[in-house]
C-alpha cells in the first residue's frame, strides 16, 4: 500500500514539473519525463487497486463467520498430540486445527486437483522429503493416516516458521503458512520486493503481503489463505473451546 502511494506520488510530481514548465515558458521537460510520470501514475493506481481489491488485512463480516465442525475424537486428539510435541506448552492446537479445517475441511481422504493428499495435504514430493528429512517422527510418512498428517503439518510448520522469522510472532507464522501453501521461493522474492520498495520484510500484513512475486490467482489465494487462517479460524476455533492462545491480535 505505501509503495503504492509512493509511486503515485512522485509520477505525480514529475507530470505536475513537467507541465508547469511549459505553462510558464521554461526550458521544454526532457521527452521522457512526461510518459515516465504518466507510467508511474497508472502503475500506482494499478498496485492501489489490486491491494485494496484483494488484500484487506481485516476480514469482513461475512467472512468472520465460521461454523467449527464438530471434530472427529481422534482427530482432536492428534491435532493437541501434535502441537504438544512440537511447541510444547507455547503450542496451539486452535491454530493446526484452523489450518487443517483450511485445508481439507477434516476429510482424510481428500485429494486436491494438484494432487495434494490427505488431512493436511501434502504434495507427494513435499510427503516425500518431510520422510527424508525428520527419520525420526516422520520416516514413514503416510499422508493419509490422519494421525500422520496433523504431526507433519505441526513439524512442517515449525521448520518454515523457524526457517523465516518476522519482526513478531504473528508475522513469522503469517510467512510459515505462506510457504506452506506458496513455497519458500515465491515468499522469498515478495520479501525481497519490499525491501526494494523500502518497505519493513520482516512484517507480513500490510507490508510483504502487499508485494507479489506469482500469478494473480496464486497470489489471492496465498494471501486467504495466511488471512483465513490466522484472523478468522483460528479466533473461531478457541471461541469454540481448542485451546491455544491467537497469535495475530
Amino acid at each position: 500500500m505505501i509503495g503504492a502511494l509512493l509511486l503515485l506520488l512522485v509520477g505525480a510530481s514529475i507530470v505536475y514539473d513537467a507541465t508547469a514548465r511549459r505553462m510558464v515558458g521554461f526550458l521544454p521537460p526532457p521527452r521522457w519525463q512526461m510518459p515516465v510520470g504518466i507510467g508511474m501514475c497508472v502503475a500506482g493506481l494499478i498496485l492501489l487497486a489490486t491491494v485494496a481489491n484483494a488484500s484487506p488485512t481485516t476480514p469482513t463480516p461475512a467472512q468472520m463467520r465460521v461454523t467449527v465442525p464438530e471434530v472427529n475424537t481422534m482427530y482432536r486428539r492428534y491435532v493437541e498430540q501434535a502441537a504438544a510435541e512440537e511447541w510444547g506448552v507455547d503450542g496451539s492446537p486452535a491454530r493446526l486445527a484452523a489450518q487443517i479445517h483450511q485445508e481439507s475441511s477434516w476429510n482424510a481422504q481428500a485429494r486436491s486437483p494438484v494432487g495434494a493428499e490427505g488431512l493436511a495435504q501434502f504434495m507427494p514430493s513435499t510427503g516425500a522429503w518431510i520422510a527424508e528429512a525428520f527419520p525420526d517422527k516422520l520416516g514413514q510418512f503416510d499422508p493419509w493416516d490422519p494421525q500422520q498428517a496433523a504431526l507433519a503439518a505441526a513439524v512442517y510448520d515449525a521448520w518454515l516458521v523457524k526457517r523465516n522469522p518476522g519482526t513478531t510472532a504473528c508475522d513469522s507464522w503469517a510467512f510459515g503458512l505462506s510457504a506452506y501453501n506458496g513455497g519458500e521461493k515465491r515468499l522469498h522474492q515478495e520479501m525481497q520486493l519490499a525491501e526494494r520498495r523500502r518497505l519493513d520484510a520482516g512484517t507480513w500484513f500490510g507490508s510483504v503481503s502487499d508485494q507479489r512475486a506469482r500469478s494473480a490467482a496464486a497470489w489471492r489465494e496465498n494471501r486467504g489463505y495466511v488471512r483465513r487462517i490466522l484472523l478468522v479460524l483460528e479466533p473461531a476455533y478457541l471461541d469454540a473451546g481448542w485451546s491455544g492462545k491467537a497469535v495475530c491480535t
